[in-house]
């Protein structure tokens, strides 16, 4: 089994994890981003608040909207980038070794080639995966009108409050979304916000620059130093990954509240300050309704999500991967031995 193989399998494990354990965070933070109404926007809730309110309303499924597309989507997005990055970074490093033997540098990829290479495994990673995301954002974004009767005086609710009231809403399932999606704007929907995506590879980029010089700096540190130990434990990976995602997080979620405005459905009808054409009308429409704070919507709740998400998707792919290469290496001495 190739290493790159190994890294990719392990990346898409640990992906899985991640976002098992984050998904209601994930879905609350979609519908922060893609939060329009004004009137909402004032009453300021948390994000604790705003799950109790989604289950209060809607249930506690809702909180899981579109998870079975997202894990299909995390499982394929994880597995080609890092399957994509081990190549990509084989390469690197063979490069740097060649450039050692002229004398120029040390053999080591350098911070520039470590950026280059993660930004070339995320857009491989986002033209193959994005109808994935279009239709869990779709998912995560579709409200269930609460079954409770509307709120009303004290007076008998109308035949038509209780009818209306009492109706039950078709399940919206992923075919729905799919077809949804199609129904807008065809084959090319489900490329929608692809644009601000793979400006948004800059965020992974600058995730794993982040790490691998952490993690570098860590080993040489480990190395220098007289005790016999020179080896990374599972909690330090933790906590290099949620430093180096927050890191990312911060600098590029501009981007990443446009690209789940354009995945959003749009509104058809009604204000035109909520229909979008392309990337630059969104971010133009968003300054002049809703200044700079429009872009930053969720963010806290993003922070931790994403933090969290990566901690435990390095830590996880890590321990994989470790794991992985510790049984080829057994089942490859048992054959020597034999």
């Amino acid at each position: 089994m190739s290493d790159a193989l190994i890294n990719g399998l392990a990346g898409a494990g640990g992906g899985i994890i991640a976002q098992l354990i984050t998904y209601p965070l994930q879905t609350v933070n979609t519908r922060q981003q893609t939060e329009r109404d004004l009137k909402k926007e004032k009453r300021k809730l948390g994000t604790v608040q705003q799950m109790c309110q989604v289950v209060k309303n809607e249930g506690w499924g809702r909180l899981y909207g579109g998870l079975t597309p997202s894990l299909a989507g995390t499982a394929a997005s994880q597995g080609v980038y890092y399957y994509f990055y081990q190549i990509f970074r084989n390469k690197a490093e063979a490069a740097a070794l060649e450039q050692m033997k002229i004398g120029i540098g040390d053999g080591s990829v350098g911070m520039l080639s470590s950026l280059l290479v993660a930004a070339l495994s995320g857009c491989v990673n986002v033209l193959l995966t994005n109808p994935i995301w279009v239709v869990v954002t779709r998912m995560q974004t579709h409200t269930k009108i609460s079954k409770s009767l509307p709120n009303q005086t004290r007076s008998i609710p109308s035949d038509e409050a209780i009818l209306a009231a009492a109706a039950e809403q078709p399940p919206y399932g992923t075919v729905h979304a799919i077809q949804e999606v199609y129904d807008e704007a065809g084959v090319w929907g489900f490329w929608k916000g692809v644009f601000p995506t793979l400006i948004m590879v800059s965020n992974p980029s600058i995730q794993f620059m982040l790490y691998e010089t952490m993690l570098k700096k860590l080993k040489k540190r480990r190395a220098l130093s007289k005790q016999g130990n020179n080896g990374i434990t599972a909690l330090e990976i933790f906590l290099l990954g949620a430093l180096a995602k927050l890191g990312a997080t911060v600098v590029t979620y501009p981007l990443l509240v446009v690209k789940a405005r354009l995945q959003a459905k749009q509104v058809t009808t009604g204000d035109k300050r909520h229909q979008y054409k392309g990337t630059l009308d969104a971010i133009l429409k968003m300054i002049r309704y809703e200044g700079f704070h429009g872009f930053y919507k969720g963010m806290s709740t993003k922070i931790v999500q994403s933090v969290l998400a990566a901690a435990v998707l390095f830590m996880v792919k890590e321990e994989l991967v470790r794991g992985a290469r510790f049984l080829l290496t057994s089942k490859a001495t048992k054959k020597l031995k034999s």
